[in-house]
């Protein structure tokens, strides 16, 4: 499968101006079978959600929707929306034929405040795409390896992210070790730029079940990186070295985990 991931630099609050920037992708670089946005990537990441965040139905889903439509693909990434009076940072994954997929975030960055305003998700999403099976995460959902664990349900993670450039390397060595510890391949979007709050440097990169870089975005700028996955390296990896057999189980209820 071929997944283009795309650093982008984030205008502040205007989710018109992004949608327009970000059209000008699908006229210059098609083919590819998924894009993906970084986090909250119409508006940049808010911990105020209020007079930002968009009411449903969302107009950059109906964007998003479009452009699948349009283009063949898979489009994801997350958005800061608003439902019943509660805001959730939202991601959102657009198959082609319009259908939805969607993830509320987790574990929201309480050290930023996003958790005084926005509501937590809850349940997991691992979406079915092209015989590929990818869980959904956000930024801060990365430090947390028990909630990603694989439980033999997926093949692939995608971070969609606004982490800030002083902890770049925690980000680096972060995706790494999910993909490592996970035997999957971890395809990480992080913006660039900078918003009202932060600085962002980017990161943005695939990375391999070895824990190798496939393709990966220059620093501190807008780029796009393509990559082709393969599941027969995948499952020929697994194979080999069956090291998911042997991980411990992990078992899930509402805002709690036991072993």
């Amino acid at each position: 499968m071929k997944i283009t991931l795309l650093q982008r630099n984030i205008v502040w609050a205007d989710p018109q101006a992004n949608m327009a920037r970000n059209d000008s992708i699908f006229q210059s670089d098609r083919g590819s079978d998924l894009y993906i946005f970084p986090e909250m990537f119409s508006t940049g990441f808010c911990t105020v959600p209020e007079g930002i965040a968009e009411p449903l139905p969302s107009a950059t889903l109906g964007w998003m929707k479009d452009k699948a439509s349009r283009n063949n693909c898979a489009i994801a990434g997350s958005v800061a929306v608003q439902e019943d009076g509660k805001y959730f940072n939202r991601f959102y994954f657009v198959h082609p034929d319009g259908t939805v997929d969607q993830y509320d975030k987790r574990h929201l960055f309480t050290y930023g405040g996003e958790h005084l305003r926005f509501t937590a998700g809850s349940e997991r999403t691992v979406v079915v795409y092209k015989g590929w099976r990818i869980l959904l995460e956000i930024c801060y959902d990365l430090r947390f390896p028990v909630w990603s664990r694989n439980r033999g349900d997926y093949d692939m993670i995608i971070y969609v992210a606004s982490w800030p450039k002083p902890r770049t390397e925690a980000w680096r060595q972060l995706l790494r070790a999910r993909a490592i510890e996970n035997q999957c391949y971890v395809a990480g979007v992080n913006r660039c730029g900078s918003d009202p709050s932060c600085e962002y440097e980017g990161g943005t990169a695939v990375i391999d079940p070895y824990g190798k870089t496939v393709a990966e975005c220059p620093d501190s700028m807008e780029s796009r990186i393509c990559a082709d996955i393969s599941m027969d390296l995948l499952e020929d990896f697994r194979k080999k070295f069956p090291v998911l057999e042997d991980a411990d189980t992990f078992g899930f209820q509402k805002d709690t985990c036991t072993l």
